[in-house]
């Protein structure tokens, strides 16, 4: 396969990437009326790891991780999926989903800066301001929407910016590590490293409650169960793993700006599904993100795949 196929499947696992995430806040409102949070983080990656574990069970596909391996994917499934929803649920105990929104739209920022040191990838001038003109378009959706940062949050704003941070780590330190191991290998880790974590976390809570009873009850729903599929399996499982060929192939801070491709996608998804309005300023702030999307992968001294070796 030559480099601009590679390079064009690299950018359609990222559109896909960012399309699959911005759905999912859809299905997370389904899930969260009828269990805790807490409860559907563990159900959700529960499921995940069922489903990635199938075809290696059956041998269909070979997982050869030692032990050494597994020491060196675990920081990542730390930074992402535990820190970074972690970090996100308390933040927004004391911050509205508004402010989480904006603050999310400053993950390319920290994975620039991230990459910059960590990767030594170096990004053109005119590559930053397509980034920050994405993150423009995002910040204007919501401060048009009325949402205004609060100081008073700033316990909430903090954890938030911290979930950011995360976020971003996970797309740096993932990019070495696409180049050693397998897409489906790393996704598999970090998908158990979020089940024992989440699922230990859950079962502590209902035990010290005394509510057992309460972690299985959501499963009897069949709409429940129906977005839970979709968050497990498309939204973690399938999600992961187009993250993981993209930074195989896309710089860090190229990929991360796709991360504010997911607003649109949840806007329309909004507009089309729960019927919600969509105004003029929707649009200007989708036409800014997209500019910022494309300037950022097509701008820059460095075009297509990296051919530098990257640090291990």
């Amino acid at each position: 396969m030559n480099n601009t196929s590679t390079r064009t499947y690299a950018y359609i696992a990222a559109v896909l990437y960012a399309a699959i995430i911005g759905l999912s806040f859809l299905f997370v409102k389904m899930t969260v009326t009828i269990a805790d949070p807490i409860d559907v983080l563990a159900h959700r990656f529960a499921l995940s790891l069922i489903v990635v574990s199938i075809p290696v069970l059956f041998g269909w596909i070979k997982i050869n991780l030692r032990l050494a391996d597994l020491w060196r994917i675990i920081p990542l499934g730390l930074l992402s999926p535990v820190l970074f929803f972690a970090f996100q649920a308390f933040g927004l105990v004391t911050s509205n989903s508004s402010e989480a929104g904006i603050i999310q739209a400053t993950t390319p920022i920290f994975t620039m800066l991230l990459a910059s040191i960590y990767l030594k990838e170096r990004s053109s001038t005119m590559q930053n301001m397509f980034v920050l003109l994405s993150v423009a378009g995002v910040i204007f959706i919501f401060m048009m929407k009325g949402s205004s940062m609060s100081l008073s949050n700033f316990k909430g704003i903090f954890l938030l910016l911290l979930s950011a941070a995360c976020f971003a780590g996970y797309g740096v330190l993932a990019r070495p590590l696409t180049r050693k191991y397998k897409p489906l290998e790393l996704t598999w880790v970090t998908l158990l490293v979020g089940c024992v974590v989440f699922n230990v976390a859950s079962l502590g809570m209902h035990a010290f409650n005394g509510s057992m009873a309460d972690y299985i009850k959501p499963l009897g729903e069949p709409s429940y169960l129906g977005a839970l599929a979709y968050l497990a399996i498309l939204s973690t499982m399938f999600s992961t793993l187009l993250a993981s060929y993209a930074l195989t192939h896309l710089e860090a801070s190229r990929m991360s700006v796709f991360t504010n491709f997911s607003t649109l996608i949840s806007i329309a998804g909004g507009a089309l599904i729960l019927h919600e309005p969509v105004y003029g300023y929707h649009y200007i702030g989708a036409v800014l993100i997209i500019i910022g999307v494309l300037g950022t992968n097509m701008s820059g001294r460095r075009q297509g795949l990296i051919k530098k070796e990257l640090p291990n």
